[in-house]
């Protein structure tokens, strides 16, 4: 968008608007509002001076009466759609009918005004056209965006928050400090791990990951520090464990915070002496490796209920990496899925490359809970479902076709709209509460409360 200024201060422009009435006063009233909603607005009193004008200059959106002598809005809305197909048009008729509508969709029109113009109706028109324009460009240099965007090893995006992540990947990745990876669950975790580990000086050694939440504690101790034959029932062989098929290399503890207390000296010690015992052995090896690890809870917490020990957390956290969830990314999130689309097109030899508008538009409101891994598999499933060359709004799954945005209403025109505090605030605590998955003290410390006074709350909106 442009930048327009006046009485020294610089306001970023909405959008270009091409306004074509033959009522040169409502054309003036329309830029009068328009220019104090941080629009730049062209208008034109005949049909034909608005065609020259759209074909010389470039506009977000296009306004037009409906009924005009020389070239109605009808026939006009089918020149701009023929000429530029990008450019979305509004048409303004005094005789607002469902037969209007239809002719004006057939002709191509983004949407239709009816007289007397509501401006408020009218800036929320114009701003979703824009919107909508400014989206069928991303779409089509999404192609050009996958090869010019940043990266960091197989890490994608061009958010400010990717981009911060990046620079200090740029600058943690060379050293050989342990590293603790935070993020929700399908943020990319053991992406940034590998990721490190490829950029480090131990890029040349082994990479070893282990899920910790996915053993019991007495297969977890053989597991990362291997034992000796006979040491327990099963155990027909000695075996290596993961400290030492990692020496010289990096080991990455995914899901750190599920790991065993009872285990928590033991490795703890491993640590800090860089030293080991199998189960059942006599003597201890040495081990040198970098470790990551990487977690979705909040360790400080779980370190206050006594689930984790804190020495060990200071241990593991020399450097902090926080992971954005999908939600906050943006537009990264059809720079993701287009990437996702070519990749997976090759997996299932499709020739499905692009999706459409509204499919664009779906993926941008969903909330994304199980961040970069659902997407993917978003993708993946609406390209085996698919009939057509573009992923349509029809191949998604059911929950995110009827996924609704959710929207906090601080002014309208319908007083009947606006919410008192105490309903804001009781849904507010609710959606922090389900995305917490209903831990309470961690949602107490994002909600700004302490626990007690979030029970007090709970307690006042009768929420068991």
């Amino acid at each position: 968008m442009t930048r327009n200024q006046g009485s020294g201060t610089e306001v970023m422009c909405k959008g270009r608007v091409l306004v074509i009435d033959d009522d040169p006063s409502l054309c003036q009233t329309i830029e009068l509002d328009l220019s104090q909603r941080n629009y730049e607005v062209v208008w034109k009193a005949s049909s034909r001076e608005g065609l020259e004008e759209f074909q010389r200059s470039d506009f977000d959106v296009v306004l037009t009466d409906l009924n005009m002598p020389e070239l109605n809005g009808l026939e006009l809305c089918q020149k701009f759609v023929a000429l530029r197909p990008d450019i979305p048009v509004l048409l303004i008729t005094a005789f607002g009918s469902f037969e209007t509508a239809i002719e004006a969709i057939r002709a191509g029109a983004y949407d239709f005004i009816t007289k007397p113009v509501e401006f408020d109706l009218l800036e929320i028109a114009i701003a979703r056209a824009v919107g909508h324009r400014s989206l069928l460009e991303r779409l089509e240099r999404l192609e050009q965006t996958l090869e010019d965007s940043k990266q960091f090893e197989s890490l994608l995006g061009e958010s400010a928050k990717m981009l911060f992540l990046f620079d200090q990947l740029h600058r943690v990745a060379p050293s050989d400090v342990s590293v603790l990876i935070s993020g929700e669950s399908g943020t990319g975790k053991e992406l940034v791990a590998n990721a490190i580990h490829n950029r480090s000086q131990r890029a040349n050694g082994p990479f070893v990951a282990i899920n910790c939440a996915a053993l019991p504690a007495s297969l977890l101790e053989s597991e990362l520090f291997g034992h000796e034959k006979g040491s327990f029932t099963g155990a027909t062989t000695s075996k290596k464990g993961l400290f030492s098929q990692a020496n010289g290399g990096t080991i990455f503890l995914d899901e750190i915070g599920e790991f065993p207390v009872e285990l928590q000296a033991t490795l703890l010690r491993a640590l800090a002496e860089r030293r080991a015992r199998p189960i059942g052995g006599s003597k201890e090896y040495r081990f040198d490796v970098r470790v990551l690890s990487a977690t979705n809870r909040d360790l400080e917490l779980e370190i206050e209920e006594g689930r984790f020990r804190e020495d060990l957390f200071f241990r593991l956290n020399v450097i902090q990496l926080t992971l954005p969830p999908l939600r906050s990314r943006g537009t990264d999130i059809l720079l993701l899925a287009q990437h996702f689309l070519n990749l997976l097109s090759r997996k299932h030899h499709r020739s499905v490359m692009s999706f459409t508008q509204p499919v664009a538009r779906k993926l941008l409101d969903y909330h994304w809970p199980g961040n970069v891994r659902e997407l993917r598999n978003t993708i993946e499933r609406a390209l085996i479902l698919t009939r057509f060359d573009k992923l349509t709004v029809d191949d998604l799954p059911d929950k995110i076709q009827a996924f609704k945005k959710s929207q906090w209403l601080l002014h309208g025109a319908d007083p009947s709209e606006l919410l008192p505090m105490r309903d804001i605030e009781k849904r507010y605590i609710l959606h922090v509460l389900k995305e917490t998955k209903n831990n309470k003290s961690l949602a107490a410390k994002m909600l700004g409360f302490d626990r007690k006074t979030l029970y007090r709350k709970l307690e006042i909106y009768d929420v068991k």
